[in-house]
């Protein structure tokens, strides 16, 4: 009989543990895990923009177009894993990288990103939402062979 009451003794307390234990430990992997994927699918559209508006800029930059403007719809997702999410582009005067940056409306998690724009080029600070119908880059070669880059959103004004 007492082994039947020392086993009691010690078990029943390790059972009661496991019960609140492996729960939380299993939200904790999972939480993990879906922030890790949200984090992966927000730096890879991160890296398509920035592919977008180098080659956007590029495009223009040759020397056989003459001035003008485009404005390309950025083939981007509208949401990520159910969230919609900003991109702010930020560029320093004198500088030749554009930071991209991309957070979700709702989570806790952003991604930023560098790209190398050229000596020519110049952004213009700018912001768009991912779930908008009306936003795009704003592309323009002006007369003095400077291109000028934006995100414009007609929901954003």
């Amino acid at each position: 009989m007492a082994h039947v009451t020392i086993e009691y003794v010690i078990l029943l307390p390790l059972l009661i543990s496991q019960i609140f234990l492996l729960p939380w430990a299993a939200s904790i992997i999972m939480n993990n895990w879906v922030d890790s994927r949200r984090t992966l699918a927000l730096q890879e559209t991160a890296s398509h923009l920035g592919s977008s508006i180098q080659q956007s800029a590029a495009f223009m930059n040759n020397e056989k177009i003459g001035t003008g403007n485009v404005n390309k719809t950025l083939d981007v997702p509208l949401f990520i894993d159910g969230y919609a999410y900003t991109v702010t582009g930020t560029y320093n005067e004198g500088s030749t990288v554009l930071e991209l940056t991309l957070a979700l409306k709702g989570a806790p998690l952003s991604v930023t990103t560098a790209v190398k724009l050229g000596q020519n080029a110049v952004w213009q600070d700018s912001a768009f939402m991912s779930n908008s119908t009306k936003a795009y880059l704003h592309v323009e070669k002006v007369s003095d062979e400077r291109i000028e880059l934006y995100f414009f959103d007609e929901e954003m004004g």
